[in-house]
């Protein structure tokens, strides 16, 4: 039978005499087994009762967070997430495709909706306007109870070299999709616009600024939503004159 994660973080506390307090994005009383009871719930919560596929896929996200807990993220292989969740290396790679994947899955789950957000904008709203309602619908889907686990347990894990490696892909992503909506626009110079690359660079950077401050708040930080809207509204503000000329 596998061990519980309460009593896996009981005895990880024992083996360093105590738990390392103080990471970012909790409160000082905030210990490890606050962490690892606070992670089974948020997987708890993803699991759809009757579908073994998403179990499979939780209790690799479980194992990994386990893992990175008790041996950091440097010293945990695949192999060692997929026997702690009792299943293959191959089925491992049906759900990721590298380790680093692990990190991400809360992230990445919130970011898949910006696609249809934007989508969805009027097209008859400035640009700027609509980049930011698309991206207050995303920050939406993050509540005070929702905080990805890799952003205020890196220093436990010890994962901030490869969040800060594998952040950039994503970033650029995420930057690729509003210059793209930017372009496509009416009076747009689709990617060749140099105002509209740089507006979609500024925006998402002041995003990711906003959760990164967001997630460091600790207990009682709120909405993300309130953050992003007070990091992209300047942003917004600054680039409406350039972008949204017809509107002006």
């Amino acid at each position: 039978m596998r061990r519980s994660l309460f009593t896996k973080a009981v005895r990880f506390r024992g083996d360093t005499g105590k738990a390392r307090c103080g990471i970012i994005g909790l409160s000082p009383k905030k210990d490890v087994l606050s962490l690892i009871v606070e992670h089974r719930r948020a997987v708890s919560d993803s699991r759809a009762p009757g579908r073994p596929q998403a179990s499979s896929r939780a209790m690799l996200e479980e194992a990994a967070a386990e893992l990175f807990l008790e041996q950091t993220y440097a010293g945990t292989t695949i192999g060692d997430i997929a026997r702690r969740a009792g299943v293959s290396r191959n089925t491992f790679f049906n759900y990721f495709s590298a380790k680093s994947d692990l990190l991400w899955v809360d992230v990445d789950a919130g970011l898949a909706v910006l696609p249809a957000s934007l989508a969805d904008c009027d097209r008859a709203a400035p640009v700027t306007q609509s980049v930011r309602q698309a991206l207050l619908r995303v920050a939406a889907g993050f509540g005070p109870g929702r905080v990805p686990w890799a952003l205020t347990q890196y220093e436990l894990m010890a994962t901030s070299s490869e969040l800060e490696a594998s952040a950039l892909a994503r970033f650029l992503v995420q930057v690729g999709l509003v210059h793209e909506f930017v372009g496509a626009r009416p009076g747009q110079a689709a990617l060749a616009d140099l105002a509209g690359r740089a507006f979609s660079n500024a925006v998402v950077a002041a995003a990711v600024a906003a959760a990164r401050e967001w997630a460091a708040a600790g207990v009682g930080r709120g909405e993300l939503a309130g953050y992003v809207d007070a990091a992209i509204s300047p942003v917004c503000a600054g680039f409406h004159p350039v972008l949204d000329r017809d509107q002006a």
